[in-house]
Parts: C-alpha cells; sequence; structure tokens
C-alpha cells in the first residue's frame, strides 16, 4: 500500500450522540481519527458537536454536511469558529448545497445557484476567521447588504486562523471547484476502479489551480465495512444496494439526477437507466436489484481480512485518504477498526 489512511464514521441523522458516547469513545481509543455528524433535517449537527467535544479527547469532529443556505456565511463562520474553540482546534467544517426539497420545502430559503453560494460561502468564512472587517461583494453574498450595514470583525480571536473545510462534491464543475478551493472533499459513492473516469478530469483541472498554502486535499470516501470468514455479503451490503437504488432511481426526476449521472459517469449506464425506469414506476424491489454487484464489491469492504487488504490499497492507490467507514457486520466496530489499522 502506497500509504496510509486515516479513518473516520459517520453518525446519520437517527443516531443519538448521548447513547453512542461509550462506542464513540472506543472507537477513538481503538484510533479513529475522526467524527462526522450529519443534519440534513434532523436535529442539528451543531449541537452534537458541541456535546462531543466536551465528551472526547483527540477525535476530530465535523460536520458532513451543512448546507450553504440555511445559515448566512457568516453565521456558518462563527459556528466554525465556536465549534474550533469548544474542540481545542479538533473541528472540521463539512459544507454542501443540499437540495431544493430541503432548502425551500424545509426552510422556506431559495435555493439558487449552489455551486457560488459554496464559493462564496468559504470566502466569507476565511474571512471572518482571519479577523478582516465583513467586506464582499459576490453574486450570491454581499456583505454590508446595505449602507446601514457596517463591516465588522469577529469580535473572538479563533483557535486557528482557518478551520479545514470541506465539500460535498458531485458534478464535475463542484469537483473541480472543490479541488482547487477546499481543504477537503467529501465524493459519494465513491469506486476506486471508476473514480478516474468519474471524477478524474474535475479533479485534475481543479488542482492545477490550487493555491499550494492549502496542501493536499483530503480525500473522503464512504465505505460499509465487514470483515470475518463466510459473511453472507449479499445481505450485509442490502441496505447500501437498497440506497444507490433511492438515489441513483429517484433523488431527482428523469430529466435531473446528479445521482443518475454520476452512475453513467461510472460506466453503469444502461443500469442506471434500468434503475431509474424500475423506481419511478414504483418498483423498488426491482431496482435495487439492478444496482451492479460489481458496485456494491469494489465500493465497500465485505469479506476475510486477505481481501480487505487488497481493496484498502485500491483505495489509498486511488487517491483516498480518509476512508470513512459504516461497520455493518463481522467484527464490531471497535475491533474492526484495529483491524483496519493493522492491515494499513
Amino acid at each position: 500500500m502506497s500509504r496510509t489512511m486515516d479513518l473516520s464514521v459517520t453518525l446519520d441523522y437517527t443516531q443519538d450522540v448521548v447513547a453512542l458516547l461509550p462506542e464513540i469513545r472506543a472507537l477513538e481509543s481503538a484510533g479513529v481519527d475522526g467524527l462526522w455528524i450529519q443534519e440534513g433535517y434532523s436535529f442539528d449537527a451543531v449541537s452534537a458537536i458541541g456535546f462531543l467535544a466536551a465528551h472526547t479527547g483527540g477525535i476530530r469532529l465535523g460536520t458532513a454536511i451543512l448546507n450553504v443556505f440555511s445559515r448566512s456565511p457568516a453565521l456558518l463562520a462563527m459556528t466554525a469558529a465556536g465549534c474550533d474553540h469548544l474542540s481545542g482546534g479538533r473541528f472540521s467544517l463539512g459544507l454542501g448545497s443540499s437540495g431544493p426539497q430541503v432548502v425551500e420545502g424545509f426552510h422556506g430559503v431559495g435555493y439558487d445557484r449552489p455551486l457560488t453560494r459554496i464559493r462564496e460561502t468559504i470566502d466569507v468564512c476565511r474571512m471572518v476567521w482571519r479577523r478582516e472587517p465583513l467586506r464582499y461583494e459576490g453574486r450570491t453574498v454581499t456583505v454590508p447588504l446595505t449602507e446601514r450595514g457596517r463591516p465588522l470583525k469577529l469580535v473572538n480571536q479563533p483557535v486557528r486562523p482557518a478551520v479545514p473545510v470541506y465539500w460535498a462534491a458531485l458534478g464535475d464543475r463542484s469537483v473541480t471547484a472543490a479541488a482547487e478551493t477546499a481543504d477537503g472533499w467529501l465524493p459519494f459513492f465513491f469506486v476506486p476502479e471508476r473514480s478516474d473516469r468519474a471524477f478524474g478530469d474535475a479533479l485534475r483541472d481543479g488542482t492545477k489551480r490550487r493555491d499550494p498554502v492549502l496542501g493536499a486535499l483530503d480525500v473522503v470516501a464512504h465505505v460499509d465495512v465487514a470483515v470475518g470468514e463466510g459473511l453472507d455479503a449479499d445481505r450485509l451490503l442490502a441496505p447500501a444496494r437498497s440506497r444507490i437504488a433511492l438515489y441513483v432511481g429517484g433523488m431527482g426526476s428523469r430529466q435531473s439526477n446528479y445521482y443518475n449521472a454520476l452512475a453513467r459517469r461510472m460506466g453503469w449506464g444502461r443500469e442506471a437507466a434500468e434503475i431509474q425506469d424500475h423506481f419511478l414506476a414504483g418498483r423498488r424491489a426491482e431496482a435495487a436489484a439492478a444496482v451492479p454487484a460489481e458496485w456494491l464489491s469494489l465500493g465497500n469492504l465485505v469479506g476475510p481480512e486477505s481481501g480487505i487488504a487488497e481493496r484498502l490499497a485500491a483505495f489509498a492507490e486511488s487517491g483516498v485518504s480518509t476512508l470513512d467507514i459504516t461497520v455493518i457486520g463481522g467484527a464490531g466496530p471497535a475491533e474492526t477498526v484495529e483491524i483496519l489499522r493493522r492491515l494499513m
């Protein structure tokens, strides 16, 4: 393997961080480097970050993700600086655009020019963290908004002059922008053997324009993991199969579905069309059955240690620097982390 990847774990919308605290501490002791908190339209992620900041020691904490429409750019900057302070410099700000279903349907805020909004939000956040008087004129963000406003600067001194920013990007233009401007990238449905055809040109275009001061882009890929002999991979990966079918088939219309377009970029065009046809017709079981078995096997880690070691090498060599895991079977979560550490 070319290098050792960091390991992180993502808690989804439904998980209770208070109830999970013993397990989180065990994961931290086992060697997990980072913990991501989802938000969506659930309990807010920031409250959970504050709780975990007080009850963990060295593990990094991040949002995956906060959308850039429901909070103002300055508020996102204030929130990130506060979380970084409470955690002693362990916070990462994971940002994304979400979609109109959540932004307009739940928050009642207009969903417009999401890529530009994220870029301008990152600009504003970094100005706030540098404690510069906030003057910004963009296409989606203008501060001060009128002549009655004053260009204020953050009152407190941040723990760090720049909080790491992670961009949940999917399409070509947004992946290019993430590679150019963000500290890290949160891709979706990452398959090492298909990553170059799906993202390669976009990543290379953004990297060419990347400020060297930012350092290397941290690529965070999610996998379901089950380590052990004789595991029933089909059963264990059934939820992942249904999840892929939901996103590729139903997250958007037939004319506009970013996840369907991603499946096509990865080389599964025929399968993407079949999944969508079934899903939009209400045939969810058939949609799930149409998900390529190769997608599931290459995009996750299920099986004995020898096979897991090969797949870890494939992820590392495809550019992944942080592997975000969900343990779905086999060894327990902390033991799985220890196994992965040993295999890496």
